[in-house]
């Protein structure tokens, strides 16, 4: 019952990762018990208050843990984002449909679907409807540009599989389907934790010097949202750390119980505006970390170093500030690219959201397209 009651407080539990907790004391203000899970033979769990170390008996401590992750099992509904199968009607489901035709182009012919119950014709080339090139060869395109290659390289390595393309051609399909895809996903909520993780970094746009706030969740590595700024001293940065946060109470559909940053005062200052509240769940913030040590904040480290910088030298600059191109790395990174941190899951499939086949970015532009037709 002592477990339950801590749950019921909110804010006591603090989830570090998958074997780590801390669990506020309830007699002890500023005390806080580590709950951990043993690598020993026997692996269960323990917890580092005397309790447990003199009596060895599962303290209240461990049974709030227990309940909170039994709560959080629940609470994570998996979305699956499956490849489209087409038996029936794009447009109104009827299974009723039969080849009527093909269309031609420069790749080879279509085959064109007729539905006997609503009249409407429809081709199985969902999402790459009167484009020149077939599905693979752009798929294709959006893979090697996002894990690294630039616009004129991946416009080479295209012709070695057939696909004569220039790098304006390539940067064409870029901006048409990360557009069709960013419109899709946005309405799929993300199951992140209550821990979240902020921080800025440097870009070049139009050889300009910009900073990219950037809001991370610390359990799933999903990218939660993004926001431009010119810089992070001016009056202005605590504004557009503000659009950060409330981005992301929209993208989530919640606020964090923990906020992470480092020391720049725009966040103390968005922090208040955005997240502070004297109800409970309070949100914690957790400012000042420093790179290494316990309150380090490696992973926001990690994410900027491999996930945008390594991109950013590649383009060497941006040209706008609402390129498609950074929405394109934020969709590679929760959907598409597996994580070694992960052990090799995506940063969306550790939030609820599966992408099955084995072409994720196929996957994505057909389920996109199949959406925008039933609106």
């Amino acid at each position: 019952m002592r477990g339950k009651e801590i749950v019921g407080l909110g804010g006591h539990i603090e989830r570090v990762n998958e074997y780590a907790y801390k669990v506020k004391s309830q007699s002890r203000s500023e005390t806080t018990y580590d709950v951990i899970l043993s690598v020993d033979e026997e692996h269960d769990w323990r917890c580092s208050c005397p309790d447990y170390f003199y009596r060895q008996v599962k303290c209240k401590h461990l049974w709030a843990v227990e309940y909170s992750r039994k709560i959080r099992q629940v609470v994570v509904q998996p979305t699956v984002i499956a490849p489209v199968d087409i038996r029936s009607c794009l447009y109104c489901q009827s299974p009723q449909i039969v080849k009527n035709g093909v269309r031609h182009n420069k790749f080879g012919n279509i085959q064109k679907f007729l539905c006997r119950a609503c009249g409407r014709y429809f081709t199985i080339n969902l999402g790459f409807e009167h484009m020149k090139h077939n599905p693979q060869g752009i798929t294709t395109a959006m893979q090697l540009y996002f894990s690294g290659e630039s616009l004129r390289n991946t416009a080479k390595s295209l012709r070695l599989i057939g696909v004569e393309v220039s790098h304006k051609t390539v940067y064409c399909w870029i901006q048409k389907y990360v557009s069709l895809m960013d419109k899709y996903l946005s309405q799929i909520k993300p199951q992140v934790s209550d821990t979240w993780r902020a921080d800025e970094m440097f870009l070049k746009i139009k050889g300009n010097k910009k900073y990219m706030y950037a809001l991370l969740d610390d359990e799933t590595r999903f990218w939660i949202a993004k926001e431009v700024a010119g810089d992070k001293f001016s009056r202005e940065a605590p504004e557009y750390a503000s659009q950060l946060f409330k981005q992301g109470k929209e993208v989530v559909g919640k606020k964090p119980l923990t906020l992470i940053t480092d020391g720049l005062h725009a966040y103390e200052l968005a922090y208040r505006r955005e997240f502070y509240a004297h109800e409970k769940p309070v949100t914690k913030h957790v400012e000042h970390v420093t790179w290494r040590g316990e309150k380090g904040n490696e992973k926001m480290e990690s994410f900027n170093g491999n996930t945008v910088r390594s991109r950013e030298k590649t383009m060497r600059s941006l040209k706008r500030e609402d390129s498609p191109i950074l929405t394109g790395m934020q969709i590679f990174h929760n959907y598409v690219r597996p994580h070694m941190a992960l052990d090799g899951e995506t940063p969306s499939s550790r939030a609820g959201i599966t992408v099955e086949g084995e072409n994720r970015w196929l996957t994505l532009i057909q389920n996109a397209r199949k959406s925008s037709n039933h609106k």
